[in-house]
């Protein structure tokens, strides 16, 4: 049978085990409720696509370096997620106000909508670092 720091090891073992078997489970799953389709015939991340597709030539530079200074707190993992789910979203609010171009507003209110409260912290220091007024933003950081 066994006994003393070999018991204790496997039993530390596959608690670890299982705890990370279950903070992956949890994330696979959230990308496959993601990929359900809705009442529409299209999942989430289907319509997500089919907005940056859709609006990948409206992009100048200067807000693809906006969007990339934004999502650079997060860690490099989810980064390239968290870029596509913003990018998503100010697609989907520039096809619906058939702007021409993405400009910077496009993009604050894009980031703001898709990215969850705890993270406004972050964009409001950073538009206080580049000096852009975010008083008009108020409204949906509430």
């Amino acid at each position: 049978m066994l006994s003393g720091w070999f018991l204790w090891f496997i039993l530390l073992w596959v608690v670890f085990l299982v705890v990370m078997l279950g903070i992956g489970g949890f994330f696979m799953f959230r990308k496959f409720l993601k990929r359900l389709p809705k009442e529409d015939g299209k999942s989430e991340l289907d319509w997500q696509d089919y907005y940056i597709k859709q609006t990948k030539h409206l992009w100048p530079s200067e807000q693809k370096e906006l969007l990339e200074d934004l999502v650079e707190p997060v860690p490099e993992l989810f980064r390239d997620v968290a870029r596509q789910k913003i990018a998503g979203k100010i697609g989907e609010i520039a096809l619906k106000e058939q702007a021409d171009s993405i400009s910077q507003d496009l993009v604050i209110r894009g980031y703001i909508l898709a990215t969850p409260k705890r993270d406004h912290k972050f964009l409001i220091k950073r538009l206080k670092e580049k000096n852009i007024d975010y008083s008009s933003y108020q409204t949906l950081f509430d």
